[in-house]
């Protein structure tokens, strides 16, 4: 008998390269997600300064993605994934070194580090979320985004809560930033996990190149033009446009408030990083079911492809709009693994059916448009939030911010093609 999709994927060399070294890598980006915004809390205590940090790694990322993927359409996004793991893991060792020194950390170099993480993210991204059709054949694609991303979800589950554990056990060390010992090996953590993920992707092996990418010429203007040329095929497919529009609205309203106000909900009215572990684990484990749900695919979904994601993006507003009354962990737990549910339940639909919808010469930079949404655009808005809690609260932010989301959805779906979206490649 021939193997199950999923058995083949794990018989295929790249696949398990890939997956191990994503493993590790994804693994340790959750260190740094808990342990960068404590950090700036420990250090200043301000939301305004957390939410400057967070901002200045958006604004890079912001203005050189889409540049990142019109080079992945022009190299192969295997080189450029190389490169910026190269890149992060320097920095990241630097940023433990300077932690573990024991001294306060000046937060102008703080600022600076933050930006230069945001450069590399700005190629990392559109390189990682285009590789996978480069590696795996399309038969597959979908069993494989749905491993992937379920391995993410896993992560994100484990990661915040060994961070979180990391920090609270290991002491403060006796420096100047309390919990400073632990914040310093979170960080290393993660860059060690790059150096390792690096070495595994130098075992994978790209599939056959069409030869779209000797055909590119070069030059900065040349490459100018590439960015535009992708830009230009989202706008004309009406549903890869009305979709990343509604998106974007979705990221810069809703999407970067919570950037900044789970890790001030933890500090203030939780009280521990522990706290923030619990509720990005909690928001992890219900991806991951919800990505288990999303197999069942056809019988769960209510109407077409593009209302379903409405009422998914509805049902999500109204489960943000009581976690700022919260006062006990276990409380953001049960909401936030629902909009992880609901969230899990798209993200593989979704991912997939721009995949098989873009030509493979353009994935790179469609995939980078679509990535700049969520962390370009969304954390753009979290400089402001952070200015904006000095005179609101978080039990208004998170209130406004589910309205928001409810609104936007509903409007879409009165005023624009969304509902009317297929899952249909073309």
């Amino acid at each position: 008998m021939s193997p199950s999709p999923r058995a083949a994927l794990f018989q295929d060399r790249n696949f398990r390269w890939l997956l191990a070294g994503g493993a590790m890598s994804m693994l340790g980006d959750q260190f740094t997600l808990i342990a960068l915004p404590w950090l700036v809390l420990k250090l200043t205590g301000d939301p305004f300064a957390l939410g400057l940090v967070i901002a200045m790694m958006s604004v890079p990322r912001a203005i050189f993605m889409l540049l990142g993927g019109a080079l992945v359409d022009r190299y192969t996004p295997k080189r450029i994934m190389m490169l910026s793991k190269y890149a992060s893991a320097v920095l990241l060792g630097a940023l433990s070194a300077l932690v573990l020194s024991g001294h306060a950390l000046p937060m102008p170099l703080l600022y600076a580090l933050a930006l230069a993480i945001g450069f590399t993210q700005a190629f990392a991204i559109p390189a990682g979320t285009a590789i996978m059709p480069q590696v795996i054949d399309g038969a597959r694609l979908q069993a494989a985004n749905g491993i992937m991303m379920g391995l993410r979800q896993l992560t994100m589950l484990a990661g915040p809560v060994l961070a979180a554990l990391l920090i609270a056990l290991s002491g403060d060390g006796g420096g100047a930033i309390a919990d400073g010992r632990g914040l310093g090996i979170a960080f290393a953590i993660d860059c060690a996990s790059f150096v390792l993920s690096a070495w595994t992707l130098t075992r994978v092996k790209m599939l056959a190149d069409t030869g779209a990418r000797a055909a590119e010429p070069n030059g900065a203007r040349a490459l100018f033009r590439s960015v535009g040329a992708g830009l230009t095929m989202v706008w004309r497919d009406t549903a890869l446009r009305t979709c990343f529009l509604y998106w974007s609205l979705i990221a810069v309203l809703v999407g970067g408030a919570m950037q900044v106000a789970l890790p001030l909900l933890a500090s203030r009215n939780l009280h521990g990083a522990g706290a923030l572990g619990v509720l990005i684990g909690a928001h992890g484990v219900g991806t991951l079911l919800g990505m288990a749900l999303s197999g069942l695919g056809q019988r769960l979904r209510l109407a077409s492809f593009g209302t379903t994601i409405l009422l998914v993006d509805g049902a999500a507003g109204l489960l943000l709009m009581p976690l700022g009354a919260i006062t006990a962990p276990w409380h953001g737990a049960v909401l936030l693994l629902l909009v992880g549910i609901l969230g899990g339940f798209m993200q593989i639909a979704v991912f997939t059916w721009i995949q098989r919808r873009v030509p493979p010469q353009m994935l790179g930079r469609a995939m980078s448009i679509f990535m700049f949404i969520f962390m370009g655009l969304a954390p753009l808005s979290a400089a402001a939030i952070g200015a904006l809690l000095v005179h609101i609260s978080l039990t208004q932010l998170f209130l406004g911010g589910g309205v928001l989301m409810v609104l936007i959805a509903a409007l879409a779906y009165g005023l624009t093609p969304m509902r009317t979206i297929t899952a249909a490649s073309t």
